[in-house]
């Protein structure tokens, strides 16, 4: 793990694409500007684990192929 020191207005680069922003410091709260490109996805850890959670337990499903074929046909059939 890299651990920098850094002050109000300073900022640090991630590659040459992300720049993460130091907007204010107060107490023990920091607050963080984030510049990324739009296809980069940027997530508070915690929702990034409750994502990865989420796709876990998914995963987990069985999926009955025949059960599900019929399904699609008959959704096919009413419209």
């Amino acid at each position: 793990m890299l651990v920098l020191s850094r002050k109000k207005g300073e900022s640090l680069m991630i590659g040459d694409q992300i720049e993460i922003i130091v907007l204010a410091a107060e107490g023990d709260t920091i607050k963080l500007g984030i510049k990324a490109p739009r296809n980069i996805e940027v997530l508070r850890k915690e929702v990034y684990e409750l994502i990865q959670q989420s796709n876990a337990e998914a995963s987990k499903n069985e999926i009955n192929i025949a059960k599900l074929s019929d399904m699609i046909k008959k959704r096919g059939n009413r419209e």
